[in-house]
């Protein structure tokens, strides 16, 4: 009960679950990964709290933005630069690393619960999930105004609103967590109250506004975050407003003719934001379809449309053609699976042959996101997705 799936529907989670039962070697490395977090210390905001936000208050999230550094020109280091792609070190020691870590864990502690029908990694699972949002002693606050501050040039930027698109997956798995000891109905409500606070510090503030106005994959992710915060704590009225004002205008606007990503082809790390870009925009669709409207087959007026971008990438995943955008670190094809999967539960998304067998041998990746695969940026712990 209260339990509305967002973006895997509960088939895919039994058939991804059989197919780990069935692979002995999949199934060690979810437990090995599922393991990890099993016992010990919560993963939360408070704990070993390296860095202050400027307010003082540690239940404030506080993040660095990932590619400044400081400036070698200055004796002080200020104000930082930026070197795209390249991830400074400073950046781990910081709340989005925690976030990260607790995205990685739950939904793998809650997908190896069903595949070893194991009480104690679901009754983990909800008691991550009650220290980084319940408990009083140890929550987020939810909001964002210090993510991804710049040393000598702001405490905080709109763009840090991307920091917390992994919630979109962990809330999804959390919708197949079945209620025990340390996840009850009660917990549940709770975590809606939470996402429902998030969503409107994320549609009033001026953080918010800034973000939902960008071009790039940073406006897509934030259509993203509000559409599914909104189904998980059950304001879909939202959802119709949302795509007809935003989505649709900005798939207009954003994407090229032919289906290209040109804000993304810019990057050093081209390959690795259309990709990015593109599971954004999977995630709309899926949202959207249950909803009733079906954006994959949607073009816009000047002839822009889903399918497109979709259809654009395809020889590149499926290595009939070489990349010739820059790429200055190696690309993880696991990055692509997701929104693969989603795009191929469209029946009006057809797959090459040979991409619908890589997506077969990688399980889990089928219905859970790692930034870490996707960013090239560690999840303590752990050396690979």
């Amino acid at each position: 009960p209260g339990k509305v799936a967002m973006l895997s529907s509960e088939a895919l989670w039994k058939q991804v679950q059989d197919d780990i039962n069935a692979n002995p070697d999949a199934r060690k490395l979810l437990a090995a990964d599922a393991g990890r977090y099993l016992t010990g210390a919560t993963i939360n905001i408070v704990a070993g709290k390296k860095h202050l936000a400027p307010s003082g208050d540690p239940h404030d999230y506080v993040s660095l933005g990932p590619y400044w550094w400081p400036n070698p020109a200055k004796p002080d280091g200020l104000p930082w630069i930026q070197k795209d792609g390249e991830v400074t070190p400073s950046f781990y020691e910081y709340d989005s690393t925690k976030l990260e870590t607790l995205c990685f864990a739950v939904p793998r502690l809650i997908l190896y619960a069903r595949v070893a029908n194991s009480a104690p990694h679901a009754r983990r699972a909800g008691t991550l999930l009650r220290a980084w949002f319940l408990d009083e002693a140890t929550r987020m606050k939810p909001h964002l105004r210090y993510a991804q501050f710049v040393p000598g040039v702001c405490d905080g930027r709109c763009i840090g609103i991307i920091d917390t698109t992994s919630l979109i997956f962990l809330l999804d798995a959390v919708t197949h967590l079945d209620f025990n000891p340390d996840w009850t109905p009660e917990h549940l409500a709770g975590l809606k109250a939470w996402v429902s606070q998030y969503l409107d510090w994320l549609r009033s503030s001026a953080f918010g506004r800034e973000e939902e106005a960008q071009h790039n994959n940073h406006g897509t992710w934030y259509d993203a975050q509000v559409l599914c915060y909104a189904v998980f704590c059950g304001r879909t009225e939202l959802v119709r407003e949302q795509i007809e004002k935003r989505t649709q205008p900005r798939i207009a606007a954003q994407l090229a003719a032919d289906g290209a990503q040109p804000h993304e082809l810019r990057r050093t790390l081209s390959l690795t934001y259309c990709t990015y870009n593109l599971l954004a925009y999977a995630c709309i669709a899926q949202v959207a379809r249950d909803s009733g409207t079906d954006l994959w087959s949607w073009q816009s007026p000047n002839g822009r449309s889903l399918r497109a971008a979709l259809q654009w990438m395809l020889p590149f995943y499926a290595q009939e053609r070489a990349w010739t955008g820059k790429q200055i670190k190696p690309f993880d094809f696991t990055s692509a699976v997701l929104p693969l999967t989603l795009a191929r539960s469209h029946p009006g998304n057809a797959l090459p042959a040979q991409l619908e067998a890589r997506l077969e041998t990688h399980p889990w990746q089928r219905i859970i996101f790692s930034k870490a695969s996707i960013s090239g940026r560690t999840v303590p712990g752990t050396t690979r997705d």
